[in-house]
């Protein structure tokens, strides 16, 4: 560096500001090491944008953008006391080369710049949360080709319902997670999209360029209205949802796997298991608890920000130094969750002796003995009447032989015959019949995975072009910088 500045106070509160007891209350520096990258990155693209606009001259931005790099490489923790990690790093910058280090703020307002930082980053824990996703949607679909006609009961309110596969459920939540990674990739879109330039809200008479930018930080485009680009926080809380209902998603799922660990069904691997202090043959699949509780922690820090954002007047209120955290938190507590869901998932061991039996139980194959009668030409809710009312004294032919007598006033064979009704009861050869689209028969599950491959495929397709897209941005914004040198 050719110049060296005296060491600088905060450059935004100054002596007037420097202390009293609200100075730490009103600092969110420690907080704020999750975006100091993103400030590194977009404090860069601003310099060379003031530069190519004959903001300020060459020699100034690359000697600023040598202090960047400086700042960069001591890391967070060797930066001066300040606000916030913005104004730590232009006073660091200004130690560094003096007041002309000030030059870095021109044309900008910290509240467009920790707009555009929040957003910087948002999108990559976005992605990470959509990858996460995606391999377990992976996991779900290997699990479910090797199990295809593996038979489980399948339930309604806990109780036995109809006779299913472990494929058919498990493809239930891979088409559940492919929405959710839907909305991730769908809040990524509302996320990647650019503040910068908006200044406090009014805008700036100076000739900045928002679109190159936008361009060099990888962002899709610009939030045109200076007033809503630099206060709104709509897309932390389109983010959090995302992250909320997908924790819901995943609670669900743990909290069948904590049930049918309860019944014997499947048996977690020890890696997502724990036992006892004090009972010594315990085996608790508490890894499930605390996935079902992500649920809480996403849904809880999205109402926060809710109601954080309540009620904000136009323009900027220092409220918004609170409302990012909770995007954040979300994003971290439900991409672990995902990963621990997948994990215990891909590991488990289902058992398909105590499963086969258990399908049956409770007259789980009623529904599709009334199906059959339905289907040789009795209404259905007569034929409801019929096997109800058999239900009350058992689940085979006789009990249905003499409904039938009893409801029809004539023999059950006079509709079908006793095969086609032994076969209706067998719960194999029922989760067989349910061949309709999305149904549980082996061929109907075989399309399905089909789909549930070809979805993922496409998907982790759409995340790597965007992935391609943020690296080319930086490989360009990297290249600007490089010729300051």
């Amino acid at each position: 560096m050719s110049e060296q500045g005296e060491e600088s106070q905060d450059v935004v509160r100054r002596e007037r500001f420097s202390g009293g007891p609200a100075r730490e209350f009103l600092s969110s520096l420690a907080a704020d090491e999750r975006i100091f990258a993103a400030d590194i990155a977009v404090d860069r693209a601003h310099v060379v944008m003031l530069a190519e606009q004959g903001i300020i001259d060459e020699a100034d931005a690359a000697d600023i953008l040598d202090a960047l790099a400086e700042v960069e490489d001591a890391g967070h923790g060797a930066l001066p006391d300040g606000e916030d990690v913005h104004a730590a790093i232009e006073t660091a910058v200004i130690e560094r080369v003096g007041a002309r280090g000030g030059k870095m703020h021109t044309a900008r307002s910290r509240n467009d710049e920790v707009a555009t930082c929040i957003r910087y980053r948002l999108r990559e824990d976005v992605l990470d949360v959509a990858e996460t996703v995606l391999e377990a949607r992976e996991v779900l679909a290997e699990v479910a080709a090797a199990n295809g006609e593996t038979v489980m009961p399948g339930f309604t309110h806990l109780q036995p319902a109809q006779p299913t596969t472990v494929a058919h459920y498990l493809l239930s939540y891979e088409s559940a997670l492919s929405r959710d990674t839907e909305r991730l990739l769908d809040a990524y879109e509302r996320v990647n999209r650019s503040p910068l330039g908006a200044a406090a809200f009014a805008g700036t008479p100076f000739e900045v360029d928002r679109e190159r930018v936008a361009d060099l930080l990888g962002f899709e485009s610009v939030i045109e209205n200076s007033m809503d680009a630099a206060s709104t926080r709509d897309f932390l809380v389109e983010t959090t949802a995302a992250a909320a209902a997908l924790a819901t998603t995943l609670s669900g799922l743990a909290e069948d796997l904590v049930v049918f660990s309860n019944k014997g069904y499947v048996e977690l691997s020890d890696d997502y298991s724990s036992t006892s202090s004090i009972m010594p043959q315990k085996k608790n699949p508490d890894t499930m608890e605390l996935v079902r509780a992500a649920a809480g922690d996403t849904s809880a820090g999205l109402n926060a920000l809710l109601t954080v954002l309540k009620g904000l007047p136009r323009a900027y209120n220092r409220d918004l130094q609170r409302a990012h955290p909770h995007a954040f938190e979300a994003v971290d507590a439900v991409a672990e969750a995902t990963e621990v869901a997948a994990g215990a998932v891909a590991t488990a061991d289902w058992k398909e002796d105590v499963l086969a039996e258990a399908a049956g139980e409770g007259f789980s194959t009623a529904t599709g003995v009334a199906d059959l009668l339905a289907m040789a030409g009795l209404p259905f809710r007569t034929a409801h009447e019929m096997v109800a009312q058999a239900a009350e004294e058992g689940s085979d032919y006789e009990a249905l032989e003499a409904a039938a007598q009893e409801v029809l006033g004539e023999s059950l064979s006079e509709h079908v015959d006793r095969e086609a009704v032994e076969a209706a009861l067998d719960p194999e050869q029922s989760v067989a019949s349910r061949d309709s689209l999305g149904g549980p028969a082996p061929d109907a599950v075989e399309a399905a995975l089909e789909r549930a491959v070809a979805g993922v495929e496409s998907d982790i397709g759409a995340l790597e072009t965007k992935r391609e897209g943020l690296a080319t941005a930086a490989g360009r914004l990297d290249t600007e910088v490089s010729s300051y040198d």
